[in-house]
């Protein structure tokens, strides 16, 4: 062979040099590959998940095959293209998934054009060119606002949590009463929807759960060992462990404590043969698995006529719009719901014109005094 290309790894660049020996067959894919190995130990080595390295990575690669081009060709139209084409689409994604994508790319070219890893001198030294930042604040989404969910987000209104739950129970019954198969399926299914929403979890945070996690309350003896939830799965920082809370339980769900226990001491021995420490086991001894949960939770609501755009985390942005309603301190509620900052517990938020009302009455009542109450000139 004559003078070609040959390629060595390293764990953060490819240094490619001239060799009589070796002609590789595509040195620009080589290369490429070497920039997205180096990118991915250099995220494991930050601190983010394995998951979390994995999808950045792939949508790179998403990115690359839409551009059509190598990172070292990329312009910052190839940034306005790919959104022009994210936005063109029957369902237009969400400015927090553009927003997202965007940060994606900006920290990979932040990666390959950094001098200390030296991918723009071998990129030079071999096509003649070399990569650049190509997202800057004309041309990504920024972060403008502290809630940038649809504006059709919303919680639950009281009735619809009662019709949501007695049809739940309803389930159950029926499933019984015709002699089939599932009924304490739908009955944990049930329970779990109604722990979700009285001590205002996430998913995953109440999918986890063991038996281990409950726990009393020496000031609410009347509760036993359901006073309390320890919740170790928490929404982590990226790049940190799961965050960990304890949970309080209130006196308003306190209905929701005797499900619980009905699902703890009498139906869930039922599932459980070999020990399992799970909550919220099934039939198979595992736990429910995310895509239960969500098709669950979407063909109860989808039966019962509610509105398509609750989703189970309503049940949590109900949690802490009913018990600032109730009355309870917002820094009581910012703890329960584990919020690092009072004003994300604030944008979960969304009080009744009742609840608003009363605060209203009551600020009157101090100025003009209590007995300008239905007072008629």
């Amino acid at each position: 062979m004559g003078e070609g290309i040959t390629l060595s790894f390293s764990p953060s660049s490819v240094n490619i040099s001239s060799t009589s020996a070796v002609v590789h067959i595509d040195p620009a894919a080589a290369m490429f590959d070497g920039m997205l190995t180096g990118w991915e130990r250099q995220q494991l080595s930050r601190g983010l998940g394995q998951l979390t390295v994995h999808n950045n990575v792939t949508f790179i690669r998403r990115f690359a095959s839409v551009t059509g081009e190598y990172p070292w060709l990329w312009r910052p139209e190839d940034v306005e293209d790919f959104t022009a084409s994210l936005l063109s689409g029957k369902t237009p994604l969400s400015h927090t998934t553009l927003r997202t994508y965007h940060h994606k790319v900006k920290k990979f070219c932040s990666f390959i054009t950094d001098p200390r890893y030296g991918w723009a001198e071998q990129c030079q030294e071999s096509f003649g060119t070399h990569p650049v930042q190509i997202c800057h604040e004309w041309n990504t989404h920024r972060h403008l606002a502290e809630f940038e969910a649809r504006p059709s987000r919303r919680p639950f209104t009281y009735d619809e949590l009662e019709a949501f739950f007695n049809h739940a129970d309803a389930a159950v019954n029926r499933i019984t009463q015709a002699g089939k198969k599932g009924a304490l399926g739908a009955l944990r299914d049930a329970q779990f929807f109604k722990t979700v929403y009285a001590f205002g979890l996430r998913r995953t945070e109440a999918r986890m759960l063991d038996l281990s996690d409950l726990h009393s309350n020496p000031y609410s003896p009347q509760w036993g060992t359901y006073g309390t939830l320890h919740v170790r799965f928490g929404k982590a920082f990226k790049g940190g462990p799961p965050r960990r809370r304890t949970v309080l339980a209130v006196p308003e769900f306190d209905w929701a404590l005797e499900g619980l226990r009905q699902w703890v001491e009498k139906a869930r021995p039922l599932f459980t043969a070999n020990g399992s420490d799970a909550l919220w086991v099934t039939e198979r001894q595992s736990r429910m698995s995310i895509r239960h949960i969500d098709s669950r939770f979407c063909l109860l609501r989808d039966e019962v006529g509610l509105d398509k755009n609750l989703t189970l985390h309503s049940l949590r942005h109900s949690y802490v719009t009913h018990l600032i309603e109730y009355g309870y301190p917002e820094r009581f509620v910012q703890e329960q719901v584990g919020h690092s900052y009072a004003s994300t517990t604030a944008i979960y938020t969304s009080v009744s014109n009742d609840y608003k009302n009363r605060v209203l009455t009551a600020a009157l009542a101090k100025v003009s005094g209590p007995q300008s109450k239905g007072h008629k000139p």
